[in-house]
């Protein structure tokens, strides 16, 4: 184990307290605090927007498997893991339940590179497992490498947007005209008009029309708040939208709701690029 491995653990710890900071939640220890299945839950929710019907906390060992079976199998399904794929060589409930490092950071590893691709993890990081049999011909022991993560980690572009925000105030100008254009373009059957991207996304409303739009299907007023009254209401609408969008494969992974109710205009702009990039020539 170098300096790569210790770094890593350090990044993800990071990552981790970075994503659940407004749940209020503390990571010191992957093995310790991640095997009972309650920070992958809320890393789920949080990443992903997927509310499952598990104890929020889970005091028994038996109560933690069976929450652990539920979140693994759902974040599998996310991953794009085919459900006939043997994962228990990387991770499973037994691993991760049983405080396996290597088990729990395999899959944090997938978990950011699906949902925050754009996160640098230290690239070539590497265990040497040492796994021993007793049987009765005496101890059978065996030593092999285990990769982590590729050499290349750090090739990982930015996000397009991300990089738009570091370029001269004309060019970003120039980029939000055109997507305001495009919205306004399919926004017009429905007679509405954007002027301020960052102000007229914050309550979810013209997202979830835009999308509806887009994507040819019609969203019940029941679902979402069309005048929101408030924070809360206004978190439900770009939450919905956020899940429409995840449900669709349309990827916002690195995303908050909490972002685009505030008017983080990165936030906003990644969302609009998705839909931008999807549609444009439609």
């Amino acid at each position: 184990m170098g300096w790569n491995y210790f770094s890593s653990r350090k990044v993800l710890v990071e990552w981790i307290n970075t994503t659940l900071k407004t749940e209020h939640i503390v990571v010191q220890s992957l093995e310790e605090d991640l095997y009972d299945g309650l920070v992958l839950h809320h890393l789920l929710r949080k990443l992903a927007g997927v509310r499952l019907d598990v104890e929020e906390i889970a005091l028994t060992s038996d109560a933690q498997i069976r929450k652990l079976e539920v979140i693994l199998q759902t974040l599998n399904q996310n991953l794009e893991l085919s459900p006939e794929l043997d994962t228990t060589e990387k991770w499973s409930v037994k691993l991760i339940h049983s405080r396996d490092l290597l088990a729990t950071l395999h899959l944090l590893v997938a978990i950011v590179k699906y949902y925050q691709p754009t996160l640098a993890l230290p690239p070539n990081v590497n265990v040497e497992v040492v796994s021993v049999e007793v049987n009765k011909s005496g101890i059978r022991s065996d030593k092999h490498i285990e990769y982590i993560t590729s050499e290349d980690e750090q090739s990982v572009k930015m996000h397009p947007i991300d990089e738009l925000l570091k370029l001269d105030a004309h060019k970003i100008a120039t980029v939000k005209k055109a997507i305001l254009h495009f919205v306004n373009k399919n926004m017009s059957p429905l007679r509405l008009q954007v002027a301020d991207i960052e102000k007229q996304f914050a309550d979810g409303v013209i997202l979830l029309l835009l999308i509806g739009e887009l994507e040819g299907f019609f969203i019940p007023l029941y679902e979402f708040y069309l005048s929101p009254d408030g924070q809360a209401e206004m978190l439900h609408n770009v939450s919905l939208a956020l899940n429409l969008l995840n449900d669709i494969k349309i990827p916002v992974s690195s995303v908050d709701p909490e972002d685009i109710v505030s008017q983080d205009v990165s936030a906003t702009l990644k969302v609009l690029y998705a839909l931008f990039k999807k549609h444009k020539d439609k």
